[in-house]
C-alpha cells in the first residue's frame, strides 16, 4: 500500500510541470504549433519592416516620391515589387510552419493554367458585358484611337503585364498567406469578410474613389474568395482580376478605381448624367450594373467548379483511426 501510494505521488510530480507548461504557453502555442495571429503578426512585421526600409534606401537614393499618379512604369515597379514582398514574405513563414508553399494559393503546378485562363475569359467577358449596359443607356462612347501603329500593341501588352502584376499582388496578399493563416484562426467566411471589407476600404484612398464603388469592390473580393474556396487556389481570381482591370483600363480606356492610365488604347468618355450608370469619376466599378455583372460571375463559377459532395462514411473518424 505504502508502495502504491508513493508510485502516485511520484507520477503528480512528474506530470504537474508539464501540464503547468501547457498553460503558460498556450496563448502563443496551439496544437499545430504557433497560433494563426502570431502567423499572421509575424507576416506583416516581414513584409512592413520591409517596406519601410526599401522605401528608406530609396528616399535617400532618389528624394521623396513626386505628387500625383504615378508613371505606368513606377506602377509597374511598385506592382512588382509588392508582389515580391508580399509572396517572399510567405516564403519565408512556410518555412518557419513547415508547410508547402502552395497552400497558400499559388501552387506552382497551377501556374498560369486552365484556370487562369478560364478566369482570364470571364473577366474579359464581364468588363464587355458591364461597358455594353452602359453603352446602351448612353453612358458610354468609345471614342477615337488614341494609339497608332506599334504602340497599340506595346502598350496593350505592357498593361497585360502590369494587371497580371496587380493580380498576383493584390490576390496574393488579401486572400493568399493572410486569407489562409486568419481563415485557419477564425474560419474561412470570417475571414474572407474582414479582409474584403478591407481590401474595399483600401481602394476608397485612390483619386476619385467612392463608397459605391469601394461596395462594388467588397463585392468583387468576395467573389474572389468564392473561387478560391471551389478551385483551391487563387489562379483563376488572378487570371479573372488581370483580364477585367487590362479591358477596362487598356480596352475600353475608362478609369479604374478613380485613375485614368497612360498608354489606353482610345479617347473613351464616360458621358455626363447618372453617376448610378456611370460611375462617375470611379469609373465602371462605380455602376450600379458592377453589381449585377458580379452576381452573375458567382453563377459562372458555381458553374464552372461544381462544390464537391463529402462523404460522411468516408469522413468517419471510426474509419479515420
Amino acid at each position: 500500500m505504502g508502495d502504491e501510494q508513493q508510485t502516485s505521488e511520484t507520477m503528480s510530480t512528474v506530470t504537474q510541470p508539464e501540464v503547468t507548461l501547457g498553460m503558460k504557453t498556450g496563448v502563443f502555442i496551439g496544437k499545430d504549433g504557433l497560433r494563426a495571429g502570431w502567423r499572421l503578426l509575424i507576416y506583416l512585421l516581414i513584409i512592413i519592416g520591409c517596406s519601410v526600409a526599401i522605401n528608406t534606401a530609396l528616399r535617400l537614393i532618389a528624394g521623396p516620391p513626386s505628387r500625383g499618379t504615378p508613371s505606368a512604369w513606377l506602377l509597374l515597379v511598385q506592382e512588382v515589387g509588392g508582389f515580391a514582398l508580399a509572396f517572399g514574405g510567405a516564403v519565408i513563414m512556410s518555412r518557419i510552419e513547415h508547410r508547402p508553399l502552395g497552400v497558400y494559393g499559388l501552387p506552382g503546378s497551377g501556374m498560369f493554367g486552365s484556370k487562369f485562363w478560364l478566369g482570364f475569359l470571364f473577366g474579359l467577358l464581364e468588363i464587355t458585358l458591364l461597358i455594353g449596359l452602359i453603352s446602351a443607356f448612353g453612358g458610354y462612347s468609345f471614342g477615337a484611337l488614341a494609339l497608332h501603329g506599334s504602340p497599340i500593341f506595346l502598350w496593350g501588352l505592357f498593361h497585360l503585364v502590369m494587371f497580371t502584376f496587380v493580380g498576383l499582388f493584390e490576390e496574393f496578399l488579401f486572400r493568399g498567406y493572410t486569407q489562409y493563416t486568419l481563415g485557419d484562426g477564425i474560419g474561412f467566411w470570417p475571414a474572407a469578410i474582414l479582409l474584403s471589407l478591407l481590401f474595399g476600404g483600401g481602394h476608397l484612398a485612390n483619386p476619385g474613389e467612392g463608397w459605391v464603388g469601394a461596395a462594388s469592390i467588397v463585392m468583387i473580393a468576395l467573389l474572389f474568395c468564392f473561387s478560391l474556396k471551389r478551385t483551391g487556389n487563387l489562379w483563376y481570381a488572378v487570371g479573372l482580376h488581370a483580364s477585367f482591370d487590362w479591358g477596362e483600363t487598356y480596352l475600353y480606356s475608362v478609369p479604374n478605381s478613380g485613375i485614368v492610365m497612360q498608354g489606353h488604347l482610345s479617347n473613351s468618355v464616360l458621358h455626363q448624367g447618372a453617376k448610378w450608370l456611370t460611375g462617375g469619376t470611379v469609373g465602371p466599378e462605380g455602376s450600379v450594373f458592377c453589381f449585377l455583372t458580379i452576381g452573375l460571375q458567382f453563377l459562372v463559377v458555381m458553374w464552372l467548379f461544381p462544390a464537391k459532395k463529402s462523404n460522411p462514411v468516408a469522413e468517419s473518424p471510426v474509419l479515420q483511426n
